[in-house]
C-alpha cells in the first residue's frame, strides 16, 4: 500500500515534538540543588538558633520556610574533611580524608566522586562559588571534580579585601579566580561571592547545583567600615558585621531565586561546615567544645532544609542527621538508582523525615576520627576517646552541654560504644593519606582540658 510521504514526515515531526517536550517537562520537574554552608559559624550565632546581639533576619526567613534539624552534625570538625565528606556523601575514613590539608598534594583521591559529577551525568549545570580548600593539584580542583563554573579560591581562607601583595599575589593560592584565571574585585569579598552566586542563577537554563560556599565568618575577622559602624559597641563587633554580610548574601541569593521563579523548585540545605572556631568572636552556647574537636561545639552545627511547598513549613526535627545525608537526600530527590552511583555512600535521606513518612533518628550512630582522637553517638549516647588521655561518656538527651561523665557510673554502655566504634573502624576505616603536623600536640591537650571540664568554650583558653 502506498503511503503519502508527507503525511510519515508530518507524524515523525509530531512524535518528535512530544518526545521533546516531555524531555523538556521531565528536566523542568527535576529540583534544583544549593547548597549554603557558613566558614567556623558559631551554633548559637543566628536568630534562628536563638542569637539575640547577632542579626541574621534573611537566614531565620529561610529558615522558618523549611525545617531546622536540631541534632545534626557535620562528619568531621575541621573545614577539609568536613566538605570532603558532605560533598561524597561517605565517611573520609574510607579513603583516607580524616585531616586538613598539610601539604601540596593533599586533597582529593582522583577516584572519589562528587556529587556535582554525578549531577553532570542527569544533565545539570553545576557551579562551586568561594571556599574550595580540598586539593590545589590540577586533577583535584573544582573543574576536575565535576564544577562547570568555579568562582573563589583553591586555600582556606583569604583577606574579606582585594590585595595584591598578600592574599591576590601570583601563586597564591588564596587568588580569587574564574575557573583558574586570576581575577580582581571591589568592595567585600562575601559581596562579590554573592553576586556570582545571583549571576550562575540567572543564567542558568537547566537544572542546577549551586555549591555556595563562603568564607565568612572565618578569620580574618574583617568587616566594611558600613556594616562595623551598624554594630559600634557590640562586644562581638566584627564578628557580628561578617555575619551580618553573610546573611544579606544568603539574602540577595534566594532573593534571585524568587525573582527568576526557581524558588520553589530548589532544595536548599544550609549549614555551617564545623563548629566557631577560636579565632574568630563565634559562640557554640550551650555546647561544650569548638572546631577542631569531638565535643558538640566542634561537630553539632545549625542546619536546615527548605524545599517550596514540599513539606510542613517552620518545623524542627530532633533525629539524629549528618551532613553525609545532604548527597543520600538530592539522590533521593532525583530517584538515582543505587547502581547509578560510583560508590556505596554512608548519608541517609532525609526526604521521608520531611514528609512525615518517617519519624526517629535517621541514623543508628554515627562516628568520627582524625588522628588520635574518635567518637561515636549511638543513641542518646557519645564516647570520646582521645588516645593517651582519657575517655568520656554522656548521655546527650540528659546533659547536651557534656558536663557529666558517665564512663565509671556506666561500665557496660561504654564497652558497648566502644566496640561500635571499635567494629566501624575495621569495617570502614584505612590509615590515613596524610596526618596535619604538630596537630595532636595542641588538641590532645585541649581534649583533656575539656573533658576535664576545665575549659568549656574557646573564649576559655
Amino acid at each position: 500500500m502506498k503511503i503519502d510521504r508527507l503525511f510519515v514526515v508530518s507524524l515523525g515531526a509530531i512524535t518528535g515534538l512530544a518526545s521533546c517536550s516531555s524531555g523538556q517537562e521531565e528536566e523542568a520537574q527535576r529540583p534544583n540543588i544549593l547548597i549554603l554552608l557558613a566558614d567556623d559559624a558559631g551554633y548559637a550565632d543566628f536568630g534562628f538558633m536563638g542569637a539575640t546581639d547577632i542579626q541574621t533576619p534573611n537566614i531565620d526567613r529561610l529558615a522558618a520556610e523549611g525545617c531546622i534539624f536540631t541534632d545534626a552534625h557535620v562528619a568531621a570538625t575541621v573545614s577539609s574533611p568536613s566538605r570532603s565528606m558532605m560533598l561524597t556523601g561517605r565517611y573520609g575514613q574510607r579513603y583516607g580524608y580524616e585531616c586538613n590539608l598539610d601539604k601540596p598534594g593533599d586533597g582529593l583521591p582522583d577516584d572519589e566522586e562528587l556529587l556535582p559529577a554525578l549531577l553532570k551525568r542527569y544533565d545539570y549545570r553545576t557551579g562551586c562559588i568561594g571556599k574550595w580548600h580540598l586539593g590545589s593539584e590540577p586533577s583535584q580542583r573544582p573543574n576536575a571534580k565535576g564544577f562547570d563554573t568555579f568562582y573563589g579560591l583553591l586555600a582556606g581562607h583569604r583577606s574579606y579585601f582585594y590585595n595584591p601583595e598578600t592574599s591576590d599575589k601570583d601563586g597564591s593560592l588564596q587568588q580569587y579566580q574564574h575557573n583558574g584565571r586570576k581575577l580582581s574585585f571591589d568592595g567585600y569579598f562575601t559581596d562579590e561571592l554573592a553576586s556570582k552566586a545571583q549571576q550562575f542563577v540567572t543564567e542558568s537554563e537547566q537544572p542546577f547545583m549551586l555549591y555556595m560556599s563562603f568564607t565568612a565568618p572565618h578569620s580574618p575577622n574583617e568587616a566594611t567600615e558600613e556594616d562595623l559602624a551598624r554594630f559600634e559597641g557590640q562586644p562581638r563587633q566584627k564578628y557580628a558585621a561578617m555575619m551580618y554580610a553573610l546573611d544579606r548574601g544568603v539574602g540577595k541569593i534566594v532573593d534571585e531565586l524568587k525573582a527568576a521563579g526557581k524558588f520553589d523548585n530548589t532544595i536548599i540545605f544550609f549549614l555551617s561546615d564545623n563548629g566557631g572556631s577560636t579565632t574568630n568572636q563565634s559562640s557554640n552556647l550551650p555546647l561544650k567544645g569548638f572546631k577542631g574537636n569531638k565535643f558538640e561545639g566542634g561537630q553539632r552545627v545549625p542546619f536546615f532544609v527548605v524545599w517550596g511547598d514540599r513539606f510542613k513549613r517552620d518545623q524542627r526535627f530532633t533525629g539524629l542527621t549528618s551532613s553525609l545525608d545532604i548527597f543520600a537526600t538530592v539522590v533521593d530527590a532525583l530517584d538515582i538508582p543505587e547502581e547509578g552511583l560510583h560508590k556505596p555512600i554512608d548519608g541517609v535521606s532525609l526526604l521521608p523525615y520531611l514528609s512525615g513518612e518517617k519519624s526517629g533518628n535517621p541514623h543508628e550512630a554515627l562516628f568520627w576520627r582524625k588522628m588520635d582522637t574518635r567518637a561515636i553517638r549511638s543513641g542518646s549516647y557519645k564516647l570520646i576517646i582521645t588516645r593517651g588521655v582519657d575517655s568520656v561518656l554522656y548521655n546527650m538527651d540528659q546533659d547536651v552541654e557534656e558536663m557529666h561523665d558517665l564512663l565509671s557510673s556506666e561500665p557496660e554502655k561504654a564497652r558497648e560504644l566502644m566496640e561500635q566504634l571499635s567494629e566501624w573502624e575495621q569495617a570502614c576505616c584505612k590509615d590515613p593519606l596524610w596526618i596535619e603536623e604538630g596537630w595532636a600536640e595542641i588538641t590532645n591537650g585541649l581534649h583533656e582540658r575539656l573533658m576535664k571540664n576545665e575549659i568549656r568554650t574557646a573564649q576559655d583558653l
